[in-house]
């Protein structure tokens, strides 16, 4: 298997955003959250490191050495594809992919267990990015399918989508709510209303994270979309209000430790005690 070198690497890519984004709200005083705690903070740093740092160079090498393995005549087969092609191979297969794959984590008891952390977060910020247990991104699809795109050939191809993809999700979950101002710039109507239809924004990905849909925004059982907010649209799991939700979290579910939101299932909430039973005292 050809090695990726580490200036092409894709956690570096991710990693030189990622910061570019935390610079940004540390500069317009966002970074810092009222509402976080030091339990926040670990789960951030935490999950952040083991992504970039784990998860994206093992998926990288390990998604390579089994095609290089199963299927070595590939290797390189579709380099000779048109760009745009390959483009929305990787629209397909990582970003619609994602999408499903939210999705599902949504509804699925164990999937929502590896995904929890990032909602339960009071706030939105860079910093929540990817929080999340890590084995949620472990277990991606899409993250496996652009591993194997890229032993097809299409590196050239993924290395210009991934840093289009992670401005836009990293600019949907900023604190930063660039969107409000061109809602307000009359002339840019027409194509803000196609703009928050085709990619997530901070209102329509903030409505995902709200805490009470009896705000009237939030939208925790839709939004899910990351580069493309198409594919809510598409599947009818949409709402655009234009408006951020007053309140962010996880509605009607208890806390559980921060080590129980990285590592479960290695790590799960002790059982409580069972309380001894009273026998009844007899009349004498």
């Amino acid at each position: 298997m050809e090695t990726i070198t580490t200036s092409l690497n894709p956690a570096v890519i991710v990693a030189g955003i990622f910061f570019s984004f935390i610079l940004l709200e540390l500069i317009l005083g966002r970074f810092f959250q009222p509402a976080g705690q030091r339990r926040d903070a670990l789960i951030e740093i935490i999950g952040s490191t083991l992504l970039l740092g784990v998860t994206v160079p093992f998926i990288t090498f390990a998604s390579g050495a089994i095609m290089g393995t199963l299927a070595p005549e590939w290797k390189g087969a579709l380099s000779g594809i048109p760009w745009l092609a390959g483009f929305a191979l990787f629209l397909l297969f990582d970003d619609m992919t994602q999408y499903w794959w939210h999705r599902l984590a949504h509804k699925v008891p164990f999937l929502y267990s590896l995904h929890r952390a990032h909602h339960s977060a009071k706030y939105m910020s860079i910093r929540i990015v990817y929080r999340n247990n890590s084995f949620y991104y472990l277990l991606m699809p899409g993250i496996w399918f652009s591993g194997i795109l890229i032993y097809l050939g299409l590196a050239h191809v993924y290395f210009v989508y991934l840093i289009l993809k992670m401005c836009v999700i990293f600019g949907a979950h900023s604190s930063v709510p660039w969107d409000a101002k061109l809602y307000q710039i009359k002339w840019l109507k027409p194509v803000m209303w196609v703009v928050e239809r085709t990619i997530s924004t901070p209102s329509t990905h903030s409505a995902h994270h709200g805490l009470s849909a009896e705000d009237g925004v939030t939208n925790y059982k839709g939004n899910f979309g990351n580069l493309l907010f198409f594919w809510d649209i598409l599947f009818g799991t949409a709402k655009i209000t234009r408006r951020r939700p007053p309140k962010y979290g996880i509605e009607n579910l208890g806390p559980v430790s921060w080590t129980q939101e990285l590592f479960w299932p290695l790590v799960r909430k002790p059982k409580k005690a069972a309380k001894p039973v009273l026998k009844p005292e007899v009349a004498q």
